[in-house]
């Protein structure tokens, strides 16, 4: 079953990944594969450009793959069609801007953009030089002229001149979820990709019952519109920052049944089979004693799951994965083969006309 693609070249390359899937996939015997097509222009919700200077002018640059910056290799930008239309309205509003403004030109170095679909917009100005007083005074009177939020970074030095963040709005099971977005922090870069893979997630997770134990949590992308399922959530995450915008995300959203745990996934393997006490999850309260775990939601890094990990999942009955890597999730698909079958299996065209597949399977115990 396929998303409709809307042009014979997208639909083309669309055809090709899900082909390989099919192929790479077939010893699992996994049901058909739903393929989720994507927006083929502005589905990018971030994008950064180097700045380059040529006497007092300015333009937004990258550099031809696999070659050393410079000029021999400079691609001078007015806009990128990946890019949301948000970024590519602000691109030029911005950079004749600050093209009128000597202070923030000079030794600009680079540019970050952080877009949603609730419409905030968040830019980080990146520079080659210590920010003074003066620069905040100015940058300020450009965020107020353009609308948005910006955030200064130099050596050292990080001016927020109104937040650090912006809120998204993201449609998933049937209702809208906010999610705190921090610059510099991870989030989903295909939006309108995003939802759909939420929305499938619901539908893999509907009917399961029991509680859901997930590692690699992030910002709560997935806790959230899957926590309706299930009588309790257990999220772990590692990383301070995704810990911070997913403690926001709970409140909130209201989820009253998730608790978040900054536990790796070796040291919640740890903690389940009480090898290791771990005082973080005593000073929240947290017993895991309390939990009688149905399922299991992964979302890993390209790497996939290490061993110990991958023998903590093989002992529950539902198994929900997400991965960015196609050659990892067969590889950990050998292992956990060994005790389930794939349910479902998905297709989710994160970055159109590149090599890049996202998918996701629901593994059950067989």
């Amino acid at each position: 079953m396929t998303d409709s693609a809307s042009s014979p070249e997208y639909a083309a390359q669309l055809q090709q990944k899900a082909g390989y899937l099919k192929q790479r996939f077939t010893e699992f015997s996994p049901p058909e594969w739903q393929v989720f097509a994507s927006p083929e222009r502005h589905y990018r919700m971030r994008a950064e450009f180097r700045v380059w200077h040529e006497g007092e002018r300015i333009s937004y640059a990258m550099f031809e793959p696999g070659q050393k910056a410079g000029a021999a290799s400079l691609r001078r930008l007015d806009g990128l069609p990946a890019a949301s239309a948000a970024i590519n309205a602000l691109m030029p509003k911005l950079l004749a801007a600050v093209q009128a403004e000597p202070l923030l030109r000079e030794r600009w170095y680079q540019c970050e953009f952080l877009s949603t679909l609730s419409g905030e917009m968040l830019v980080g100005m990146i520079y080659h030089k210590r920010l003074c007083e003066r620069w905040r005074a100015a940058a300020e009177r450009l965020q107020r002229e353009l609308g948005i939020m910006i955030i200064g970074r130099s050596r050292g030095q990080k001016l927020v001149l109104a937040q650090d963040f912006v809120t998204e709005r993201l449609s998933a099971g049937g209702r809208e979820w906010l999610y705190r977005q921090y610059e510099g922090g991870f989030s989903q870069p295909n939006a309108l990709m995003c939802q759909k893979m939420l929305d499938w997630a619901c539908g893999a997770a509907a009917g399961l019952g029991g509680d859901l134990l997930e590692l690699y949590c992030g910002n709560g992308n997935f806790t959230l519109p899957l926590a309706r399922y299930f009588r309790r959530v257990l999220a772990t995450e590692l990383s301070k920052t995704s810990v911070q915008a997913a403690q926001w995300n709970i409140e909130a959203n209201g989820a009253a049944n998730i608790r978040l745990a900054r536990l790796s996934a070796e040291e919640f393997t740890q903690a389940f089979h009480g090898v290791r006490t771990f005082r973080r999850l005593q000073e929240q309260g947290i017993d895991l004693a309390d939990y009688s775990f149905s399922t299991v939601l992964v979302d890993p890094p390209r790497a996939g799951v290490d061993a110990g990990t991958l023998s903590l999942l093989q002992e529950f009955d539902n198994i929900i994965y997400v991965s960015c890597n196609p050659e990892t999730l067969h590889a950990n698909l050998g292992v956990l083969s060994q005790t389930h079958r794939i349910a479902r299996a998905a297709l989710f065209d994160q970055f159109p006309f590149t090599p890049h597949i996202e998918s996701g399977v629901l593994l059950k115990r067989r």
